[in-house]
């Protein structure tokens, strides 16, 4: 370290340091050149104060900026400190928190002197094993274990993601004389260490909510079109925009924990430019003109990407753009040797493309021999198989076959937040012969609800159909 590095160093810690302790908004002004929200002001003090903080918050309202600006505070301030920063995926931790951290450091001359940062550890230069924060995924309770010091901060991000057992470790370690815990999420699940904060533990938590209503930092024609779609009171509003926990509704088909628990879901492809699924499905449900949108879902093993959504397009021009999600997936995956199965909602205008597909099949110029278009009739009964015993018909048997695979962690969707509205909003109905019957559209529309197109396209992709080679 050059001389005018450890003179400013000395001059910090003799002259800030104090300052800084009693006051992270100060801190994050002066070395960060991070202006804090009201909110963030209000959660900065009160972890300064007290040893456990929960926010659950809506998204976008900048809450990983506060972790980093909470995690950097703390290791720079307390002497020997060890901050550990976790989060149920890899991605959450490393790609959004770390960083967010590594970010607010870079910016700041007086911490890209003092710290050294590491894709998984910063630490302060001089002291690596006895002064540092580290990032460790909320995968086993182990990996929370074996921290011990006076000044200890646990930073636990998207928090009702996080499985008891491992809070459970975190709580255990935190012991110390200046030991914190700042919990951190969108407000998913009526259970566990997170919700308990709220409630049952609300007496051990400083608790803030944050809606992305009141955020500087929202689009609010995003938030105000996911609420005149859904509803000021559905469960996708309530936690993604207010920042609330869901209802208990004992009538929706898909909970929206299951959806969310999906979301986050990780799924390894191994190395990316050498990967070569075993399965692509493509499920569309097709839509022509009015209110209602096409769209075009791709499941790929286990993952659906980001869609393709087309709104007021004739047949012909739906049945380009399969054509092509086709042919850019056997370009993507060269080495792929089984069938591409679509799957058309057939009902109505969707026969027009089925029929046109096969059309285009025919034509060996075309070369569509991957192809396997598959009419699905939305007015049809469940088919006759043990699976689809329960359900009254195709529609329900293909909504039951995603919550299936979404109870088993066998699909990842993406974050969408009109498709997770529209799979969480609608419900079902018992018949008197024991099955169980989604509401119809009708029934929707009648609600306030929209048809839910995306929704229908991811089920489609989804539906188990076969072909033998």
């Amino acid at each position: 370290m050059n001389k005018n590095a450890a003179l400013l160093r000395r001059r910090f810690f003799s002259e800030r340091i104090p300052l800084y302790k009693k006051d992270p908004i100060l801190f994050a002004r002066e070395v960060l050149l991070f202006e804090p929200d009201k909110w963030q002001k209000e959660a900065l003090l009160d972890l300064a104060e007290n040893p456990k903080v929960a926010i659950k918050s809506g998204q976008g309202v900048g809450k990983t900026g506060i972790e980093a600006v909470a995690l950097l505070w703390f290791l720079t301030c307390f002497p020997y400190s060890r901050v550990v920063a976790t989060a149920p995926t890899k991605q959450q931790l490393h790609d959004v928190l770390w960083s967010e951290v590594s970010k607010w450091q870079e910016r700041s001359p007086l911490l890209s002197a003092l710290l050294k940062w590491t894709k998984t550890y910063i630490y302060l230069r001089g002291h690596e094993k006895r002064w540092f924060a580290t990032a460790r995924t909320a995968t086993k309770p182990e990996n929370m274990q074996g921290f011990h010091e006076d000044n200890m901060l646990f930073i636990i991000d998207e928090a009702s993601g996080v499985a008891d057992p491992i809070m459970e470790a975190i709580l255990g370690t935190l012991s110390g004389g200046n030991n914190k815990l700042l919990m951190c999420g969108n407000p998913t699940k009526t259970s566990g260490t997170f919700y308990d904060a709220f409630y049952s533990s609300r007496w051990m938590y400083r608790c803030h909510t944050v809606s992305s209503e009141d955020s500087p930092r929202t689009n609010k024609d995003n938030i105000k079109a996911l609420v005149d779609r859904f509803g000021y009171d559905s469960n996708v509003v309530r936690v993604r925009i207010r920042g609330l926990f869901p209802k208990q509704e004992d009538d929706v088909f898909i909970a929206l924990q299951l959806l969310e628990a999906s979301v986050t879901l990780e799924v390894d492809l191994g190395e990316e430019e050498e990967y070569t699924p075993d399965r692509i499905d493509i499920g569309v449900d097709v839509a022509r003109f009015g209110d209602d949108n096409t769209v075009i879902a791709q499941k790929i093993d286990k993952v659906i990407p980001e869609f393709l959504v087309r709104h007021g397009q004739d047949t012909m021009k739906t049945a380009g753009d399969i054509v092509r999600v086709y042919r850019d997936l056997l370009e993507k995956y060269p080495k792929y040797e089984d069938y591409i199965y679509i799957k058309i909602d057939d009902t109505g205008v969707g026969g027009g493309v089925s029929d046109r597909l096969k059309e285009l099949q025919r034509d060996p110029e075309e070369k569509l021999d991957k192809m396997v278009v598959v009419p699905v009739n939305f007015a049809k009964k469940a088919p006759k198989t043990k699976s689809a015993r329960y359900y009254d018909d195709i529609v329900t048997w293909m909504w039951a076959n995603v919550r299936d695979l979404l109870e088993n962690e066998e699909v990842k969707i993406p974050d969408d937040s009109i498709l997770v509205g529209e799979f969480s909003t609608r419900k079902y109905t018992f018949l008197s012969n024991g099955k169980q019957r989604l509401e119809s559209k009708d029934e929707l529309k009648k609600r306030g609800l929209t048809s839910p197109d995306r929704a229908d396209a991811v089920a489609l992709a989804c539906m188990p159909v076969y072909k033998k080679k």
